[in-house]
């Protein structure tokens, strides 16, 4: 991902209901009870890790059995440490106490809640990007680095390429979807985007990805980032044996399956702000003006676009924001044609009481057939005919905002047919709209209509157009 170009803006639950959800993850829960159990004779090591010696209890604490207990106590405890739901107060010692943040899971603010499941969180990221030690142990008990291939920094790069994947796949109409193949999701960082059919080597890697993924995500489950379908170990059963490759979607999700839940999409836009990505939510815009309201959903999906206006509707008499909206809708830049549209879109969310805005505008050149639209539509009586000037204005206005949003689209692709179908001398006439963009109507209509006599004739009003414009 490019940080020069914003994100899809994601559908964010309330602070409160993610705060909620934030205090009954597994991981943040055992860190809190674990908190609340340490006392003055708690005991850690140099890092601030439980002792040994007080496993055993604080796997009791939290009811815990079975082989992982142990482990599943010293994670928790070292998130309430990182989290400042323990403080550490005589190193020398090993002697901890209550944190002061241990407070606000009970008597802070939904916010306050959101800032210390964001530290749990990314104290199970750095876990996740560690590598499994244990088979790296020599006889005198310590760590042999040089038997392992590492690369700390690719490691977390590799994490954070796989989440913003996964960010991207989740945040295409703003709300959490569908569980995403871990395949496909493995293949979105390893595979080429120029590449044809992988080759062997590529698909190992693919492979080897998937497994390493499938030990990250059982560690980000916990603290409720993901929701995680493994993948299933029978698969693995015979290890000189390659898994079939899957044949269809019940074959797929046994190779695992991830999405990001409401609260890891929160995490994760969190994590991409302080990375200085432009990550916007449904929402943002409420209280801003009309101008930050048609520029800010300019390229977002039609739904999250929606959203986004009712809500600032919401908060404004219809009357008001019907003349504010049109005011920013005007000129002469690139971007006007598309602000026009979100202009046109958000004021079909609009009752009948913002008639007299529309009104007002019937005869300004830019917004006087967007306004006897929106008239007809609802209904209203006495709208003045377009003159032919007018109609061809828009149509220029119209096909350069679905430019601008959609690019070479079908839909783009079947208006223009229309256009060119209804009017026999079109080209002809439109060439002449003093439009700014005339020209480049023209010669996107020239690319994009499939019958080469008419897509010919465009092309030449382009030019004619461009020769008007005096470039």
């Amino acid at each position: 991902m490019s940080d020069s170009s914003p994100l899809p803006p994601v559908r964010l639950h309330t602070e409160a209901e993610l705060a909620r959800d934030a205090l009954s993850t597994p991981l943040l829960s055992r860190a809190a009870r674990l908190a609340r159990w340490a006392g003055p004779d708690t005991r850690v090591d140099a890092g601030g890790g439980l002792v040994d010696e007080q496993l055993p209890a604080a796997v009791e604490a939290l009811g815990l059995s079975g082989d992982d207990a142990a482990a599943d106590a010293s994670e928790a405890w070292r998130v309430a440490v990182d989290a400042g739901l323990v403080e550490v107060v005589d190193e020398d010692e090993g002697t901890v106490a209550a944190g002061e943040d241990l407070a606000l899971l009970t008597g802070g603010s939904p916010q306050d809640v959101l800032t210390v499941w964001l530290s749990a969180l990314e104290t199970v990221l750095a876990d996740a990007s560690v590598p499994d030690l244990d088979g790296l142990v020599d006889e005198d008990g310590e760590v042999d680095l040089s038997a392992l291939d590492w690369d700390p920094e690719g490691e977390a790069e590799f994490l954070d390429g796989v989440l913003g994947n996964l960010y991207l796949l989740t945040a295409g109409e703003g709300t959490p979807g569908a569980p995403v193949p871990l395949p496909a999701l493995a293949a979105s960082v390893i595979v080429p985007s120029d590449m044809g059919e992988p080759t062997n080597d590529v698909l190992e890697q693919v492979s080897d990805a998937m497994m390493r993924l499938d030990d990250q995500f059982r560690m980000l489950e916990p603290v409720g980032f993901v929701a995680y379908q493994p993948v299933d170990e029978t698969l693995m059963a015979d290890a000189d044996e390659e898994p079939a490759a899957p044949v269809d979607d019940t074959d797929v999700s046994r190779y695992g399956m991830v999405r990001l839940t409401p609260l890891g999409l929160y995490g994760m836009r969190a994590r991409l702000l302080e990375a200085g990505f432009e990550a916007p939510a449904v929402g943002d815009l409420a209280d801003k003006g009309a101008d930050a309201l048609l520029d800010g959903t300019a390229e977002f999906p039609p739904a999250a676009a929606q959203a986004e206006t009712e809500q600032w509707l919401q908060r404004r008499e219809s009357l008001a924001a019907a003349r504010e909206l049109l005011a920013a809708a005007r000129g002469s830049d690139a971007g006007a044609p598309l602000r026009r549209l979100r202009c046109q879109q958000a004021l079909s969310l609009v009752g009948a009481s913002a008639e007299p805005a529309l009104r007002e505008v019937l005869d300004d050149a830019e917004l006087g057939g967007l306004a006897r639209v929106w008239l007809t539509e609802h209904g209203a009586v006495d709208v003045p005919a377009p003159s032919e000037a007018m109609v061809y204005w828009l149509t220029i206005d119209t096909v350069a905002a679905q430019l601008a949003a959609e690019g070479n689209s079908e839909e783009l692709r079947a208006l223009v047919e229309g256009l060119a179908r209804q009017h026999g001398g079109f080209f002809d006439a439109v060439w002449r709209v003093d439009h700014p963009a005339t020209a480049d109507v023209l010669e996107a209509m020239g690319r994009l209509h499939p019958d080469k006599k008419v897509a010919k004739e465009a092309r030449k009003a382009a030019f004619k157009a461009r020769s008007q414009q005096g470039g």
